[in-house]
């Protein structure tokens, strides 16, 4: 490895988020918190347990930041190849376009990521903070890790807000807990962020809809020949879908259901 490649974006930020999580809770390890009170009483499962899920939180990091987002495959793999009864079941109206990028063909709902210089599969977005794109492959393992990063940095909250015991002078008390205080501050934006980006997500994994597809509908083609969401199919499918990959199928056959089933709407109401 060039040593140059040690300063890349991706190589930074995720040494900087495995640094900042070690070191708040080297801190609330060492303030007078509720993590020290329960170690001087002997109850050590509590605090071993924060510190799993603090664990489980950095490898799931790690994992959805490192891992393939779903790229489109330059060369096509014989597998991926559309049948012809699902090619005559997509209208001609919704040809494959060419990345003018990457030059690859894209499936439905790809999108080329300029940052990662790819298209992926089902983009959702790319999150600077991860370095990597969140797509197909890795969207239900970054809605896990939101949901997990909330539990820890909620506790993390309350363990700070323990160990904040106020007193007088001003001065004193701000030299002896400043830093603890930095840190219950630094938790409430951390834990306000993740908590909108979580329950955002969680709407749209319910539509079945991507982010980059809620905020440019009006710039999609596939989109905008429908007054509604074309892959919506209910809550429960769209949950068992994204989370068990059950029921599966292409999305082009999908959008052309959609496509049937709005046109015997239009054909019953007249």
């Amino acid at each position: 490895m060039a040593p140059w490649a040690l300063l890349s974006p991706g190589v930074l930020v995720r040494s900087g988020h495995t640094v900042l999580t070690w070191g708040i809770t080297l801190v609330l390890f060492l303030h007078d918190t509720a993590l020290r009170q329960w170690e001087e009483q002997g109850e050590l499962l509590l605090p071993l347990t924060f510190l799993l899920l603090v664990l489980g939180s950095l490898l799931l990091y790690l994992a959805v930041s490192l891992m393939d987002p779903g790229y489109v495959n330059v060369q096509p793999q014989p597998q991926e190849e559309v049948k012809e009864e699902q090619t005559a079941m997509v209208p001609q109206a919704l040809p494959l376009r060419r990345c003018r990028y990457c030059l690859v063909l894209q499936p439905l709902r790809a999108r080329h990521c300029r940052e990662c210089r790819r298209c992926v599969r089902r983009y959702d977005h790319h999150c600077p903070w991860m370095e990597n794109c969140v797509g197909e492959r890795n969207h239900p393992l970054f809605v896990a890790y939101l949901a997990l990063q909330l539990v820890v940095l909620l506790w993390g909250l309350y363990l700070a807000w323990s160990g904040l015991h106020f007193f007088q002078p001003w001065g004193l008390w701000l030299r002896s807990s400043g830093l603890l205080l930095a840190t219950f501050l630094l938790l409430s934006l951390f834990s306000l962020v993740a908590g909108l980006l979580l329950a955002s997500h969680l709407y749209l994994v319910a539509s079945n809809t991507t982010t980059w597809e809620f905020i440019s509908s009006h710039r999609i083609a596939y989109l905008r020949q429908r007054p509604g969401n074309p892959f919506d199919r209910g809550l429960t499918r769209n949950l068992a879908h994204f989370f068990c990959g059950w029921p599966s199928g292409s999305w082009e056959t999908l959008w052309a259901e959609g496509e049937e089933e709005g046109e015997e709407g239009s054909s019953q109401a007249v």
